[in-house]
């Protein structure tokens, strides 16, 4: 498996149909998570304050995932699901046809920070 040194890489290395969707999704939790810092754990880009993961983002084959905490994601599933996207207790999916919008993203990075209080 490749390791990853940074968000850079992993965004590099991605399909290229979700390159610019995973960069736009970074700049987002950029911007809604100023203080965090960039990791890589569990070989996936995430955003990191206190110790704690508030946010991560992935590429797979055919889609990508969000991942915050389960919290954020219960307290915005209707938003959620309202847009046809699939979502798990920690994660939503999406497509390079149907990326998040950038408001859900700021919410659910806002939500993971408050629900890790952090």
């Amino acid at each position: 498996m490749t390791q990853f040194p940074d968000h850079d890489a992993y965004i590099s290395a991605a399909p290229e149909v979700f390159r610019t969707v995973l960069a736009d999704l970074r700049r987002t939790l950029r911007h809604a998570l100023p203080d965090a810092v960039e990791v890589i754990a569990y070989n996936m880009p995430g955003f990191r304050i206190a110790g704690a993961t508030v946010a991560g983002y992935a590429a797979f084959s055919r889609q990508c995932g969000l991942y915050v905490d389960g919290g954020a994601i219960a307290a915005h599933s209707e938003w959620i699901a309202g847009l046809g996207l699939k979502h798990t207790k920690t994660g939503v999916t999406f497509t390079a046809k149907t990326p998040l919008p950038a408001d859900l993203v700021r919410a659910l990075a806002l939500g993971s920070r408050k629900e890790l209080a952090v």
